[in-house]
């Protein structure tokens, strides 16, 4: 049978919004993760199959295929090509898959899965306001309408419906965010992050921790929606970052005298209710496991995203989870989401967790746009 194995994964620092990153162009960004992979893993660059590339907002400087453009960015061979994708948040994991996908099925051996997404450059949005400053609709076909009617679908409802449904209070949501701060400031004064972030523009570590937060200054903010229970203390962060992991086939890792560090055990896909959005990491968990002929109490090490506190909040009820081991470094309440950048960025996060603690599987998911998620364990080598 076929394996898949990653055998490098590097990131960026994470910047927060019109911080340290915000003057990097976004091709110019993930160039520097395209390049700093090369290098650490030694591979001949242009044996590299494929770029696949995460990124959402695929408009001004991140538009015309941003995969490619960052590959000649970097100075790596021309003879590689590139291709860029969206799967809303899931996209540079999604990108994991595809490089996956693309190795086991035997007509690849060496692909990049890689992410970016400057949200300081190229706002939350952007897209979607453009074609509808210009008069076209929103991007929700008559089918859409017919089927769920007049009702907001948005991310920001789909957090306080979660809420409604498993009953979170703002308090209980505002001490989960505070413990990602906590977390992430930890790992940082810690190292933990060091050997995989590659600095650049000056910046050496996550700039979104806040380790001075409180819980009092949590509840000084305003709601984001009225009547509601969302902050902007207990949602992700606006960020700009990159991410990029090469996969490889036990052919190209002879060859190539490449070094394993996780093998991919599953890839998983699940759709839920779209108007919730935020939800469908519990039943693709569930899907995933039970595809890998394992229990959640298997896996050591688990990163889900933190685009909301209800989301892994939820998760961890349902699945019966430890928070101990569950975004044991903080997420993104506290280090930011990057959108396209952030499921490499994640995957990156959990290769070197399971490194650091010595754990066996680890597991990541995260939610996205339409009602989706995507999950992806592995097994550290």
């Amino acid at each position: 049978m076929a394996e898949a194995y990653i055998v490098g994964a590097v990131r960026t620092p994470v910047g927060k919004k019109k911080g340290g990153l915000s003057a990097v162009h976004p091709v110019d960004l993930a160039a520097h993760t395209l390049r700093e992979l090369v290098e650490r893993t030694g591979v001949d660059p242009a044996a590299v199959d494929d770029v696949i590339m995460g990124c959402v907002m695929q408009i001004g400087p991140q538009s015309v295929d941003i995969a490619r453009n960052a590959w000649l960015s970097a100075g790596l061979p021309e003879s590689v090509a590139g291709v860029t994708i969206d799967r809303q948040c899931g996209s540079s994991q999604q990108a994991i898959h595809f490089a996956a996908q693309g190795v086991l099925s035997g007509t690849q051996d060496l692909v990049v899965a890689a992410g970016v997404e400057s949200m300081s450059v190229v706002p939350l949005g952007s897209s979607v306001t453009i074609a509808m400053q210009q008069g076209m609709p929103a991007p929700y076909g008559k089918g859409w309408t017919d089927r769920y009617g007049t009702q907001e679908i948005s991310q920001f409802r789909g957090a306080e419906l979660m809420c409604e449904k498993w009953g979170f209070t703002r308090e209980e949501l505002e001490r989960y965010a505070y413990d990602s701060h906590q977390r992430a400031a930890k790992a940082i004064a810690n190292g933990h992050f060091r050997t995989q972030i590659a600095p650049i523009a000056g910046v050496e570590a996550d700039e979104g921790p806040r380790p001075d937060t409180t819980l009092d200054k949590m509840a000084g903010l305003s709601t984001l929606r009225e009547d509601g229970v969302i902050t902007a203390a207990t949602a992700s962060q606006i960020s700009d970052g990159a991410g990029a992991l090469l996969i490889a086939s036990e052919t190209a890792v002879r060859e190539h005298g490449l070094t394993p560090r996780a093998r991919i055990v599953t890839l998983t896909l699940t759709g839920d209710d779209p108007v919730f959005m935020l939800t469908a990491p519990i039943p693709a968990t569930r899907k995933a496991l039970a595809k890998a002929g394992l229990s959640i109490g298997d896996i050591d090490v688990t990163e889900i995203n933190e685009a909301f506190a209800p989301v892994p909040l939820a998760w961890l009820r349902e699945l019966g989870a430890d928070p101990a081991t569950t975004n044991p470094n903080g997420g993104a309440i506290a280090l930011g989401h990057p959108l396209g950048g952030t499921g490499a960025i994640l995957m990156t996060k959990l290769l070197h967790e399971l490194e650091r603690v010595g754990g066996r599987y680890g597991l990541q998911t995260m939610c996205e746009g339409g009602g989706q998620a995507n999950v992806t364990i592995i097994e550290r080598l």
